[in-house]
């Protein structure tokens, strides 16, 4: 859990309807100060706060960072060592354990309990172990993942090559304070609870905070005090919040454990909807415990009657329920994903939630954008063009000014405007300019608009966007000195030309102006945009990467399907797609989808392999409809409008670089965005679900063909089988040579495709690969009684059952553990084979030394005893391998 990040707690989505709790239903209220603060003009806010419009000194807001702590909310802190031991003891697994402990105490049985508790405190010490060493690994990991904040600190300035500081610096999110004053752009998180001290067109996502899906605009003027519910006072922002369009600042006043939030954290949490991976897990313990309920009560019954000695059977009953506890379970499962992690970060990608391993594994498609991912993700700008086709410095000066006086989010077409040659250098502007007034860019126009003012005072609306959004509202066009009526076949032949340009793999912007005769208006809005004057269009190429369509094979080899979904044109991502090597039959548009019902879109969703021209909503459809029919989705994304698909894939994959929201989003980030890195993370997570189903198919199986012979030697053998000290070190031992399990090798077979949990395989294998042990067992009890004429010698008896039965139990495991032949096609690793070696060593010697021998009522064994089993060893070798193989052949691995 302690990988969770902020939205991870707060993923309504994931949590069920019943345990949602929107904050404003709660007891919790602002407090006064927050109150106060909202209510004050903006000069009356700093004495509040004992700051000011400049910020804080970096002295006074280090004072303050020391006395209210970090700006982190309590359940997210690392754990103490106290916290993560209670974490590992309180496992059910251990409490039923514990139980039986405490049972064959007061029954005098203490040596039982003593095992049993030897049992206990190995399973929670080698958990906690490693658990530790997992929360190590993971801060180090989640430190290479900042979140970052723009704030202002009084004196202290960005890189001096940076114009567009406006004196604000990014810092790390928890070192923020009250008192600061931060910048706020579209996809960043709200970084604490604050109170608005400017905006333009901010409108704020607080469904992580309510549940409603429907963004808040936000405002900075001072509130009445007349609005009941805290989350619509407009000038106040909270923590959990994220910035879905436009631009502001802030002054904070809660942050850490004071927010809103902060307060809520316990309330609005919720339970996490159990991921497949943890159904998988629970399903097979509840396995386990129903054989627990029919086979316990049933050995202390026939024990019971049989040997008429009740106290006994009880205790053996007792014996058997433990060895039926799959309870080194938790550490396997806990060893294998820190593992996991860790051999992730090697190859650039860091596991922010440890169970979205396994989904990881499981994915079977991937779902991305093309920029960056299929594309260089180094945007250059190529063309500056009027509407016929020829060069336009007019074109690349209103473009540039766009890009450079917006405030809001810059996107790599701005970066790549503000980053050309002749920008800044040998552009030379007609006019000195002021910024008025700001549209901001949002995903229903896709469009942006800045209105500037000349030196002669005049105001000039300057819009850049997609071609089809920017055509919407012209009306005239003009090429140097012409100007004219923007008539149909002015569209036609513009729309050719940029259609042409696309199948060239060209990315166009559209840029457009307006002189506007209001010299007085300070404030404009989405109706200024109308009645615009097209001058051109501004081109980009960014080139295919060269390692995409390797990565692509690579993917669709492994099981996983890629499939594009992005916001661009049909014509480029078609151009793209074909140069990496996609085959692209069908491009599926977002208006033909928002047609569609669900039932309809889950059709072509499996189908279609590239959706272009969608809004984010639309993305979030497309993989729920993939969802719908079975499929474990992927989803890599990086911006704004990623967020909402990246919260509906089964594994949200962002960026380091994404925007904050994004990577809050994400359950694992790439440190390089490249699908060869994510092909390598996907069999990384294979290799963790293919060790954790080894422990549970030997544990199940084992179990299973332990249930018959225990049951079987129990109706027809005047004494116990084993005794209940025996079957408790028996267990004891096993345990212990499972331990290594997650450092083993897995088969490259077994890496090709995507695993995900199906507990009806494991109970097939339980069925066909347990009872083989017994086939052994009961050729053991007929060798030990026939043979060495134990009927009346119940130690020897029991001491060659004790010894098969643990030889059988650890060798098999290099049996089960891969679909080849063991030993000669595959190898175990050198930790596991070591350990096998161990507790085979270990319980062949036994008999042979005294005090211990004595203690567990063992004898020494006759020399004849050592070739009879190691041929049963053999054989029951063989028998499961053939058996196995078969069961391969025909149900899979």
């Amino acid at each position: 859990m302690n990988g969770q990040t902020l939205l991870d707690r707060l993923n309504f989505r994931k949590a069920t309807a019943a345990r949602r709790v929107k904050a404003r239903d709660t007891n919790i209220v602002l407090s006064n100060e927050i109150l106060a603060v909202s209510r004050a003009e903006e000069a009356g806010i700093w004495p509040l706060l004992r700051s000011s419009p400049d910020g804080l000194e970096p002295a006074e807001a280090e004072a303050r960072l020391a006395s209210v702590g970090p700006n982190l909310i309590t359940r997210e802190g690392r754990p103490s060592i106290l916290r993560e031991l209670w974490g590992r003891a309180k496992n059910p697994l251990n409490a039923l354990l514990l139980s039986l402990a405490t049972v064959s105490y007061f029954l005098g049985d203490m040596r039982a309990a003593v095992v049993i508790a030897i049992m206990v405190v190995l399973a929670i010490a080698t958990a906690f172990v490693q658990e530790h060493r997992s929360n190590d690994a993971a801060a180090k990991l989640r430190a290479m993942v900042k979140t970052a904040a723009s704030v202002k600190r009084r004196g202290v300035t960005q890189a001096a090559d940076d114009a567009q500081s406006n004196g604000f610096i990014d810092i790390p999110m928890e070192q923020l304070v009250p008192g600061d004053i931060v910048r706020l752009s579209a996809g960043d998180m709200i970084p604490a609870d604050l109170r608005l001290l400017t905006a333009k067109d901010l409108f704020i996502n607080q469904s992580a905070l309510t549940g409603e899906a429907m963004p808040s605009e936000k405002s900075p003027e001072a509130s009445d005090g007349s609005i009941a519910d805290p989350f619509d006072v407009p000038n106040l922002c909270f923590m959990g919040g994220s910035v879905v369009s436009g631009f502001g600042t802030g002054a904070i006043v809660h942050t850490g454990s004071k927010t809103y939030f902060g307060q809520l954290a316990d309330q609005i949490a919720g339970r996490r909807e159990l991921t497949s991976f943890d159904k998988g897990i629970n399903r097979f313990t509840w396995l386990m415990i129903q054989f627990m309920m029919v086979m316990v009560p049933t050995v202390f019954l026939i024990n019971g009657f049989t040997k008429g000695d009740w106290l006994e059977a009880l205790l053996f009953a007792v014996a058997v329920a433990v060895g039926l506890t799959p309870e080194m379970l938790p550490m396997i499962v806990t060893v294998n994903l820190a593992k996991g992690a860790i051999a992730m970060s090697k190859k650039s990608v860091i596991v922010k939630r440890l169970n979205a391993i396994q989904n990881f594994g499981a994915m079977n498609v991937l779902c991305t954008d093309k920029t960056g991912t299929l594309t260089q993700d180094r945007i250059i700008l190529k063309l500056h063009l009027d509407i016929r086709g020829e060069d336009s410095e007019r074109v690349l000066e209103y473009a540039y000014l766009n890009s450079h006086y917006q405030s809001g989010l810059k996107n790599l077409l701005d970066v790549a405007v503000l980053q050309h040659i002749e920008l800044g250098k040998n552009l030379h502007l007609q006019h000195q300019y002021k910024i008025i007034d700001e549209i901001p860019f949002d995903f229903v126009r896709r469009r942006l608009s800045v209105v500037l003012s000349r030196e002669d005072e005049t105001h000039v609306l300057i819009c850049k966007g997609a071609i089809e959004e920017v055509f919407s509202v012209c009306k005239f066009y003009e090429i140097g000195n012409e100007r004219g009526a923007l008539d149909a076949s002015h569209l036609a032949s513009v729309k050719a030309q940029t259609r042409a340009l696309n199948e060239d793999g060209f990315r166009v912007v559209a840029v457009a102006y307006k002189e506007m005769t209001d010299l007085k208006q300070k404030s404009y809005s989405v109706d200024d945009e109308r009645d615009l004057t097209l001058l051109g269009f501004i081109a980009f190429l960014d080139p295919p990467k060269d390692s995409a369509g390797a990565a692509i094979a690579a993917l669709n080899q492994g099981g996983v399907a890629v499939k594009i979904l992005t916001g661009d044109n049909e014509i480029v991502t078609r151009k793209i797609c074909r140069e990496v090597g996609l085959d692209v039959d069908r491009i599926a548009l977002g208006p033909e989808i928002e047609k569609m019902d669900d039932a309809a879109l889950a059709d072509i969703a499996s189908s279609v392999v590239v959706f272009a021209k969608l809004s984010p909503s639309q993305k979030a459809r497309v993989i729920s409809a993939l969802h719908a029919k079975g499929h474990v989705v992927g989803f890599l994304g990086d911006g704004i409008n990623d967020s909402p698909a990246l919260k509906s894939a089964d594994v949200g994959i962002s960026v380091d670089t994404a925007v904050d929201i994004a990577k809050e989003s994400a359950d694992i980030i790439l440190l390089e965005k490249s699908l060869m890195v994510l092909q390598e993370g996907v069999i990384e997570g294979r290799k963790v679900f293919g060790n954790i189903t080894k422990y549970i198919k030997m544990g199940a199986s084992s179990n299973f063909g332990n249930m018959f012979s225990v049951l079987g030697a129990s109706i027809f053998l005047p004494f116990l089988p084993m005794l209940p000290i025996q079957v408790l070190t028996n267990n004891l031992l096993y345990d212990f040579s499972q331990t290594t399990i997650p450092t083993d090798n897995v088969d490259e077979d077994y890496l090709e495709v995507p695993r995900k949990w199906d507990i009806g395989n494991i109970f097939k294998f339980m069925v066909f690969i347990g009872p083989i042990s017994s086939i052994f067992d009961y050729a053991t009890f007929f060798t030990m009684l026939y043979v060495f004429n134990s009927w009346s010698n119940p130690t020897l008896f029991q001491t060659g059952w004790f010894v098969e039965s643990i030889l059988t139990q650890t060798l098999i495991i290099h049996i089960i553990r891969t679909a080849k032949i063991p030993f000669f096609q595959s190898h175990a690793s050198p930790a596991l084979i070591a350990t096998t070696v161990i507790i085979c060593a270990i319980s062949i010697a036994l008999p042979f030394t005294p005090f211990i021998a004595d203690a567990l009522k063992f004898t020494p064994l006759p020399p004849l005893y050592w070739p009879i089993i190691a041929s049963f060893l053999l054989s029951y070798a063989v028998l499961t391998h053939l058996v196995k193989t078969w069961f391969v052949r025909r149900w899979g691995m």
